[in-house]
C-alpha cells in the first residue's frame, strides 16, 4: 500500500530527501540561528561578561601576564563588592587604563599595614593569596577608607602598583569582577 509518495525521494536512490524549496528554507534557519548567536553573544559581552587580557604580573600567582579572562560586568550593579574580590577598575590617574587588584578593604574600613602585615579594623588579615616570596614589608599609616572607596592590592605585593600609591579606588570605577580564567587552557578555572 502507497500513501502519498510522489514528492519524496528515498536516500536509497541517490535522490537525498530534500523538496523543491527546502534548500532556500534550510539557508533562512541557518542565517536566523546566526543573527540569534551574534546578537545573544553581544547582549551578553555588554551587559554580562567581558573577556579581558591581563597585562603585567601583580597578581601572580593568581593570574599572570597575558592570562585571558571573563569579568563579571553585572555583579556590581546588583550586589556589593566584598573584601577579597578581584576586582577590575579604571585608573584612577588616567580612565584609558585598567587594572585588576584585589579588595583589601572597603568604605568606613580602619586600615593599617605594618611591614607587609594588614591590619583591617584593627585584625590581622590572613593572606594566603600572599605566597611568602611575594610578600613585602611595607608599612601604611592607618586610615579610614573614605565613603565609596576601596583599598586595593596586587598580590604580589613587591612589585604591585596599588592603593599604597595611588589611593583607595573610588566605586564608579570599578566596572568588573573577576570571575574565570578561560586561557591559557592548563589555568582555566574561577578566580578566587
Amino acid at each position: 500500500m502507497e500513501i502519498d509518495g510522489q514528492n519524496e525521494q528515498s536516500p536509497e536512490n541517490g535522490q537525498g530527501g530534500e523538496r523543491p524549496g527546502q534548500g532556500k528554507g534550510t539557508m533562512h534557519s541557518w542565517l536566523r540561528d546566526l543573527v540569534v548567536s551574534v546578537v545573544a553573544s553581544a547582549l551578553i559581552i555588554i551587559f554580562l561578561y567581558q573577556p579581558v587580557r591581563v597585562e603585567g604580573t601583580s597578581m601572580l600567582p593568581m593570574l599572570e601576564d597575558q592570562d585571558r579572562l571573563f569579568i563579571n560586568k553585572l555583579a556590581y550593579r546588583v550586589g556589593e563588592i566584598h573584601r577579597g574580590d578581584v576586582v577590575v577598575f579604571l585608573y584612577p590617574h588616567d580612565h584609558e587604563k585598567s587594572y585588576i587588584k584585589r579588595v583589601i578593604a572597603g568604605p568606613g574600613d580602619d586600615l593599617r599595614i605594618d611591614h607587609g602585615q594588614v591590619y583591617v579594623n584593627g585584625t590581622p588579615v590572613k593572606e594566603s593569596y600572599v605566597p611568602k616570596r611575594f610578600a613585602d614589608d611595607r608599612s601604611q599609616p592607618e586610615m579610614t577608607v573614605p565613603a565609596h572607596e576601596y583599598f586595593v592590592m596586587g598580590d604580589h605585593r613587591s612589585i604591585s602598583s596599588d592603593s599604597r600609591d595611588f589611593g583607595p579606588v573610588d566605586r564608579a570605577l570599578i566596572y568588573g569582577k573577576a570571575a574565570f580564567v578561560y586561557w591559557p587552557m592548563d589555568q582555566a578555572g574561577v578566580v578566587r
